[in-house]
């Protein structure tokens, strides 16, 4: 079943093809700007020098402006266990939304569908696992926030898109906050490069404040109510179960 989308093609791609067989990730974006209408002209603009695959609209319309085969340039400096670069082996999508820096907002139900049944076709056409649908933040932690703490990660896994940990939010809840020793914060980092979260930082970043973006957008992929960069009990328990669905 083919996707209906507009065709605004984007320049910002490498012009060699790749097989289907090397897309192995998709890759969740906000535009993070003011207007829809500037997103848009940017991610085809060739000053820009970048783009992504798809742009899903504020009324839900898809938009096209990379063919799959071609790598488009979305994610940037990136790394994700063993994959670096990941514009070489995924799928960009941008869903229209001004973002941390301009007024955060809740992705609109549109929207949110219209990615469901492109996230689907894509998935079933090019065999994606659902441990590679991910985040720009998951990404790029040092660099990015996107799409956010109010994208609908959970809402999305109940519909077989990407990956939840499996644990009752009341028992998670009578642990948030709760302090833990050191040797289980090491654990908890040890549990998020095993996921597939970066070690490695940009040298302008110090080690400490790398470790800190990076619990602040773990929870803004799996703890969602309270950002706060501070690693409690509940943050523990969520990445041990994550575990179990990443290996």
């Amino acid at each position: 079943m083919a996707i209906k989308t507009l065709l605004n093609y984007s320049p910002n791609f490498n012009p060699e093809k790749r097989l289907s067989s090397q897309i192995k990730f998709i890759i969740f974006h906000y535009t993070g700007m003011k207007s829809e209408s500037g997103a848009l002209n940017r991610l085809t603009n060739i000053q820009s020098r970048v783009s992504s695959h798809y742009m899903i609209k504020n009324n839900g319309e898809t938009v096209r402006m990379v063919p799959d085969l071609y790598i488009a340039w979305h994610a940037g400096k990136s790394s994700w266990k063993n994959y670096k670069n990941l514009n070489q082996s995924s799928i960009g999508i941008e869903i229209t939304n001004p973002g941390h820096q301009f007024g955060y907002k809740r992705f609109k139900k549109k929207q949110i569908a219209s990615l469901l049944k492109l996230s689907k076709f894509l998935i079933k056409k090019y065999k994606i696992s659902s441990k590679n649908i991910l985040g720009h933040a998951d990404i790029a932690p040092e660099r990015k926030n996107d799409p956010g703490e109010k994208f609908p990660w959970e809402y999305l896994f109940k519909n077989k898109i990407g990956i939840w940990h499996s644990l009752e939010k009341k028992n998670l809840i009578k642990n948030r906050k709760i302090k833990i020793k050191k040797t289980e914060e090491r654990s908890f980092f040890k549990n998020l490069f095993a996921i597939g979260y970066s070690k490695k930082h940009q040298t302008s970043m110090n080690k400490a404040k790398y470790l800190r973006r990076l619990v602040k957008n773990f929870q803004r992929r799996f703890r969602q109510e309270l950002i706060n960069s501070k690693i409690d009990r509940e943050c523990l328990l969520i990445s041990e179960d994550l575990i179990k669905k990443y290996d």
